[in-house]
C-alpha cells in the first residue's frame, strides 16, 4: 500500500559542509518525484520585504492558471504558511506553517488549491520561489491574513500591525469564497 503525502509539505534538504562553508540541492525533479511532486515549475519569483512583520498573503490563483509553489527564504526568517481551500476538503480552512530561513534552508511545497502567505520575522528579509505557471492578473485572488474562521498564528506580538499592501488589506474573508478548487482525497495534515 502506497502512504499517502500530504499535499503541502516541508523540505529539508541536506548541506554538506566543509571549511569553505556549504553546499545543498534545492530541487531536484527526481527526487520531488519521489515525495508526489511533479509539477513543472516555469517562473521563479524574489521579493524583498525591509520592514519586520511584513505580511504578503494569503495569495493564490484560480483555474486554470493556479500554481503549484516551492518556497524558500535565502535572507531572514520567514512564517510561511498554507491554507487548504478546496471545496469538499475535510482540512478546508485549516492551515499550516513553518520557519523558513537563511539559516534552516527549509523549503514549503504549496500545491495548487491551497492559499499562501508568509509573514517576516526580522527587518531585511528575501524570498524566492517557483512556481508552475506564470502570472495571471485575471486569475488573481486572495483570502483575508487575518480571517477569523481561519484563525492563523502568525508568530506576532500580540498588538504588533503587520505591513500589508493596500490589495491585502481588503481580501474577502473565506465565508464570501466560493472556492473553484477540488479535493483531490489527500488531506492536510501537520507538517513533518
Amino acid at each position: 500500500m502506497t502512504e499517502i503525502l500530504s499535499p503541502v509539505q516541508l523540505i529539508q534538504p541536506k548541506r554538506f559542509g566543509d571549511s569553505r562553508g556549504w553546499f545543498t540541492e534545492v530541487y531536484s525533479e527526481p527526487a520531488f518525484a519521489k515525495l508526489g511532486i511533479d509539477c513543472r515549475f516555469v517562473q521563479d519569483n524574489h521579493s524583498l520585504s525591509v520592514p519586520k512583520h511584513t505580511l504578503r498573503g494569503l495569495h493564490f490563483q484560480t483555474p486554470p492558471h493556479g500554481q503549484d509553489k516551492l518556497v524558500r527564504c535565502i535572507r531572514g526568517t520567514i512564517f510561511d504558511v498554507a491554507v487548504d481551500i478546496r471545496k469538499g476538503s475535510p482540512t478546508y480552512g485549516q492551515w499550516v506553517g513553518a520557519e523558513l530561513s537563511a539559516e534552516n534552508g527549509y523549503q514549503l511545497f504549496i500545491p495548487i488549491g491551497f492559499a499562501h502567505g508568509f509573514v517576516t520575522l526580522e527587518d531585511n528579509c528575501e524570498v524566492t520561489y517557483k512556481c508552475s505557471d506564470t502570472y495571471a492578473p485575471a486569475n488573481d485572488g486572495g483570502i483575508r491574513w487575518d480571517d477569523p474562521t481561519i484563525d492563523i498564528d502568525w508568530l506576532m506580538p500580540a498588538g504588533a500591525d503587520p505591513e500589508l499592501s493596500a490589495k491585502d488589506a481588503v481580501q474577502p474573508l473565506l465565508a464570501s469564497f466560493d472556492s473553484p478548487f477540488s479535493y483531490d482525497g489527500r488531506p492536510l495534515a501537520p507538517l513533518a
